[in-house]
């Protein structure tokens, strides 16, 4: 063995006290560290030929590194819907690294830990009250979530054709229909092969509204004559949480032929409240779910999920399935995730999140959740208050903004640029019916109404600065 690294063994329990020392200072002082910074490193450093060590190893990353990290898991960082790690998902994201298992099969001398992959599918159903009809697994995040359901739906199409476009390629045109797609899907178009272009927009409801028309919708199904088609909906758009109306979708599904996805990546968690339910209503005729569990809830990147229709099963193995290992076996009487999803290799992604159902189950998040959209409108009535507008109402979580007055529209990237160098809160901007504006998200567990208080005035004070 290496004798430096034979010595970080020998030093092992010394250098994880060290680091979990270090986490906790970091966590413990997270409401004070900026939410942005300047500074910047050189990362054209030399490789050390004989290796530092641990512990030197985390001195250098501590004086030229560390100040890279912002409050990224913080009570203000409200851009990009992120999510900041629980005490329990923690715990599940460490254990996770220490087993280091490529979890992948249910039955195998080799390891089964993709049984805990499954429980965790099974707990996240009864979260978010879905049929155990869904086949589940465990991916890095949004993006590949949805490119895992519409490569699934893809084939699909295919063989509505009697074709089979994993083998052989697309050789039809595919038909998609959206209204108010989230980039990662379009991005997942051009990964597919689809396009990022082809695609038909559907129109939107009249009125301060994201969510799709359902009598366009069904014009355009018209217009098809017959031909299937691939429906990517919303629960949840990223401007302004809207949701499309999913009894009316389900209801369209009984009279024609279509894959429907539903991207519900920091929106479908509203099925875990009482008062949010019915915006998710309808939802389980899907044939394909995308969920992101690094946004509400609240566990490390990286991490998200699929849920498909175990019903298109087959659809999913002759998408994904890894062929050219026939010492697998039958892939569906050896079932293996790496048949059923794009990676081959792959952490224990599932563990964080079944800490956290385990530690702080439905009620746990339902209070989270809950008090996250309660906070939005507290946001939101501070803002109306002060010298800001609302581009739209405030339907879950998300509150898009913009200063008040036409007079001040080439002002707001100066503004937003302005406060977020503050480092007391980052926000990020946005175009929303055709006015710039500003989107501010609220999902993290340790937020409070001290937050918003300190941020209002952070924002009333920019306006002086900047003379606004």
């Amino acid at each position: 063995m290496n004798s430096i690294l034979k010595q970080d063994l020998d030093n092992f329990e010394n250098i994880l006290e060290k680091t979990k020392q270090q986490g906790i200072d970091f966590l413990n002082d997270i409401e004070n560290i900026p939410t942005s910074n300047t500074y910047t490193i050189n990362p054209k450093t030399a490789l050390n030929e004989l290796g530092l060590g641990s512990i030197e190893a985390l001195r250098e990353f501590n004086e030229r590194l560390a100040p890279l990290m912002v409050s990224s898991p913080g009570p203000r960082y409200w851009g990009f819907v992120t999510g900041g790690s629980t005490p329990a998902s923690i715990v599940g994201d460490w254990l996770a690294s220490i087993y280091d298992q490529n979890t992948q099969a249910v039955k195998a001398q080799g390891g089964a830990s993709a049984l805990i992959e499954f429980e965790t599918i099974n707990l996240l159903l009864q979260l978010l009250d879905l049929p155990d009809t869904f086949l589940g697994g465990f991916v890095t995040g949004a993006t590949m979530s949805n490119f895992t359901s519409l490569g699934v739906a893809r084939q699909w199409f295919g063989k509505q054709f009697g074709k089979d476009f994993a083998k052989d390629g697309i050789s039809e045109t595919v038909n998609i229909l959206t209204a108010t797609p989230h980039s990662s899907s379009i991005k997942c178009l051009s990964l597919l092969g689809i396009g990022s272009q082809n695609y038909t927009t559907v129109k939107t409801i009249e009125g301060n509204r994201e969510a799709l028309d359902i009598a366009d919708l069904e014009e355009n199904i018209k217009k098809l004559e017959g031909k299937p088609f691939i429906l990517i909906s919303s629960a949840g758009t990223v401007n302004t949480a809207d949701f499309d109306d999913f009894e009316a979708i389900a209801a369209l599904k009984e009279k024609y032929n279509f894959w429907w996805h539903i991207d519900g990546a920091f929106g479908g968690f509203a099925a875990v409240s009482d008062k949010y339910n019915h915006l998710v209503k309808g939802w389980e005729g899907a044939d394909s779910i995308t969920i992101d569990c690094h946004k509400w809830l609240n566990v490390p990147y990286e991490s998200a999920f699929f849920l498909i229709k175990k019903d298109h099963i087959n659809l999913q193995i002759e998408t994904f399935q890894n062929s050219n290992a026939p010492y697998l076996g039958n892939p569906l009487e050896n079932f293996n995730y790496l048949n059923v999803l794009p990676e081959n290799s792959r952490r224990l992604r599932a563990l964080p999140a079944w800490f956290s159902l385990k530690a702080y189950g439905k009620e746990g998040f339902k209070d989270l959740i809950e008090g996250s959209i309660a906070l939005a409108l507290h946001f939101g009535n501070a803002l109306i208050e002060n010298d800001f507008e609302l581009l739209a109402p405030i339907r879950l979580n998300n509150v898009c903004f913009t200063l008040k007055g036409k007079h001040n529209q080439d002002k707001v990237n100066q503004f937003l640029s302005a406060l977020n160098d503050t480092g007391k809160v980052f926000m990020t901007p946005t175009i929303y019916q055709n006015k710039k504006g500003i989107r501010a998200s609220f999902v993290n567990w340790r937020t409070t109404e001290k937050d918003i208080k300190l941020v209002i005035e952070e924002m009333k004070q920019t306006i002086l600065d900047m003379e606004i």
